[in-house]
């Protein structure tokens, strides 16, 4: 179904299926034989959510083939090194003192759970509310306890999310540390610079952003990504991620959060994969994304 500007969802529907998606990978990269992540709830999470495609993979009742596979491949390595690397993001503002941190979009991200976040840290997580309910509930079942002290905020981010997030104790005064991981291809042109405002009219001096930039990543995979869901539907999937995604000119993070007075750094998906000890694959399925950008930026 095609995105409208006042659609919402769970975890198992439209944009919160991809965070199910997204975890599947994670469980699955964290049960490699040499894992460069470990998150250990990814797994619990993916199945409390109870989308039957994705509960098979993580358990190993599926198995998939040819152009499945591949893709499936891929994609488990992206979101290995993606999220190593907001994993270290966060650890090293930690590092430099900062204590406070807003995880944006944080479908079911763990990291509140299972990062060694420094005595005195809050996190906040910012999604949809049926989203942090979800999660919430699944963690508390779980019988997980945060690391840091997690403040839930439950509020679309296309509302007045800043608002939610003050009230919620949100100290603009302090450095934060914030990640927009895998958000802004779901976000319109408009709506991804209005995110970058907000972030930085909440910002601290000394705050530090993690995100990520695709040079109009939806338009080079749509077809490919329409191909996938076809296949999907087969195993009772419905989900067509090139209906989630905004296509369109839109303007490039590093110059815009350099214009609005942060310093920024940023580096191409096959530098993070090295890094990390991995090759960046020469194959068609990853072509698209081999200049995706992973950014840091810190206020001035």
């Amino acid at each position: 179904m095609a995105r409208t500007d006042a659609d919402s969802w769970d975890l198992a529907s439209s944009v919160g299926a991809t965070a199910t998606m997204v975890a599947a990978a994670r469980a699955i990269a964290s049960a490699e034989p040499e894992p460069l992540i470990n998150d250990p709830y990814a797994a619990s999470l993916v199945r409390a959510v109870g989308v039957d495609f994705f509960t098979k993979l993580v358990d190993g009742d599926l198995v998939l083939d040819g152009d499945d596979a591949s893709a499936a491949e891929f994609m488990t390595s992206v979101m290995a090194v993606r999220t190593k690397f907001f994993d270290d993001f966060f650890l090293t503002a930690g590092a430099a003192g900062i204590r406070q941190a807003v995880i944006l979009a944080s479908g079911l991200d763990a990291r509140a759970y299972r990062l060694p976040w420094p005595e005195g840290t809050v996190v906040y997580e910012i999604d949809q509310p049926d989203v942090i309910g979800a999660k919430t509930a699944a963690m508390e079942k779980l019988g997980a306890a945060p690391t840091a002290e997690r403040r839930a905020v439950a509020v679309d981010l296309r509302d007045d999310w800043p608002a939610a997030l003050r009230a919620a104790g949100f100290d603009p005064d302090l450095p934060t540390a914030w990640s927009a991981e895998g958000l802004l291809v779901y976000l319109p042109p408009e709506a991804q610079d209005r995110l970058f405002d907000n972030i930085t009219a909440l910002s601290a001096t000394g705050s530090q952003l993690a995100t990520e930039y695709h040079p109009d990543i939806a338009a080079a995979v749509r077809n490919r990504s329409q191909s996938m869901a076809e296949r999907w539907r087969e195993h009772g999937f419905d989900v067509d991620l090139s209906e989630l995604w905004y296509t369109g000119e839109r303007n490039s993070v590093v110059d815009y959060l350099t214009a609005s007075g942060w310093s920024v750094t940023a580096r191409r998906r096959p530098e993070v994969f090295a890094e990390y000890g991995r090759t960046f694959p020469d194959s068609e399925d990853a072509e698209p994304q081999r200049n995706s950008l992973a950014v840091v930026a810190t206020r001035q």
